[in-house]
């Protein structure tokens, strides 16, 4: 049984009965259960047989890859499902209700509403998938590790970049072009690499600002692998840093490490955010920590579980989330440092290998 037919056969339990089908419209989901990449297709998944429908481009790869579904070419793709509606007896469709827009709910209520199929528009499909894609296969493991190490070897790499002078758009760009060369697919997401000032916010985009002595530099970087992402931050020091440099740094290095030491099999997210975020608020810079501990990292850059403070999910093995504290000081300078970890029954695996000691380039 292949990967995909195990989960499709998992996704299964979501359907109360013979007449209920679930459509999966969510490109990574489509992708988590056939195993096949693909911008318009659909999934339709019955008690008894699930279709992948995809339209020429990708009908080819599909045949060649997808042995978990029966692949469809579609010409017309609601007449295509409805078809199957037909062939199944299906009378009620459950649908990823956080997947689609307002437009394409309403052309779904009226194509199947036409043939007499309702639609269950809550969260149960979202919920069940997010709960079946929250804990990672071995799989899944190793390609999230391989797109780690890209970015690991694009970012030893482009330190050699970061001087003063150096615009931070030339930054990004070198970082993109390395993990591409080094086996990437793309990104993980628009990359952060910021100087000075604007390393005060969370999610700087990068200009052609230039970089200064005595600056901090901050990568908040990630390569796609596979479909996969990874996701990690480091902060520098550009020739020299500061007595402040240094005492915000080692307060957000004692929040991270700390944090990371919390996590475990077992464990609250909201535990893993309060032992960093206590940390902070106790140094005084509560205030300038504003966003979440963490986040879950595979298909999607940031998903469940939720490493915040309102995190009630109890982690489990083989769950992969992010730890990274920061602090922010507006007009000055901004410190975060990020960490991509694998949960174990007996703490967590690291999938970086960097130093996070305070560097000078």
């Amino acid at each position: 049984m292949s990967v995909q037919t195990d989960r499709i056969n998992k996704l299964r339990g979501v359907l109360e009965s013979n007449s209920q089908a679930a459509v999966i419209s969510d490109e990574n989901n489509v992708y988590y259960f056939s195993g096949v990449q693909n911008s318009e297709g659909r999934m339709l998944v019955t008690r008894d047989e699930a279709y992948l429908l995809v339209d020429f481009r990708y009908s080819e790869t599909a045949r060649k890859n997808c042995n978990a579904c029966k692949v469809i070419e579609f010409k017309s793709l609601y007449e295509d499902i409805k078809s199957i509606f037909k062939k199944h007896g299906i009378d009620t469709v459950l649908i990823e209700a956080d997947a689609i827009c307002l437009s394409a709910y309403t052309r779904m209520v009226r194509e199947f509403n036409s043939v007499g199929v309702s639609i269950v528009s809550d969260e149960t499909l979202s919920r069940k998938i997010s709960n079946l894609r929250i804990v990672k296969s071995e799989d899944e493991i190793a390609c999230i590790a391989e797109a780690q190490r890209i970015t690991e070897k694009a970012y030893n790499e482009v330190l050699n970049y970061i001087k003063p002078g150096v615009c931070e758009r030339k930054i990004a760009i070198e970082l993109e072009y390395l993990m591409k060369k080094f086996g990437a697919q793309g990104v993980s997401f628009d990359l952060i690499t910021i100087t000075g000032a604007k390393t005060s916010l969370p999610h700087g985009v990068p200009s052609d600002g230039v970089i200064a002595e005595g600056d901090f530099f901050t990568m908040d970087i990630g390569s796609l692998y596979k479909g996969y992402h990874s996701d990690m931050t480091r902060t520098v020091a550009v020739k020299s840093y500061s007595e402040k440099q240094e005492q915000i740094y080692n307060i957000v290095l004692n929040a991270q490490l700390t944090a990371l030491n919390s996590v475990k099999a077992g464990v609250k997210a909201f535990d893993v955010d309060k032992t960093a975020r206590d940390i902070i608020t106790d140094a005084g810079y509560g205030k300038n920590f504003g966003h979440s501990t963490g986040h879950g990292v595979g298909l999607n850059i940031h998903e469940h579980p939720y490493v915040n403070t309102k995190g009630d999910k109890l982690l489990s093995e083989n769950m992969v989330i992010t730890v990274e504290p920061g602090i922010y000081l507006e007009g000055e300078f901004g410190v975060r440092i990020e960490d991509m970890v694998l949960v174990t029954n007996e703490g967590y695996k690291n999938f970086a290998t960097l130093s996070k000691e305070l560097i000078v380039v």
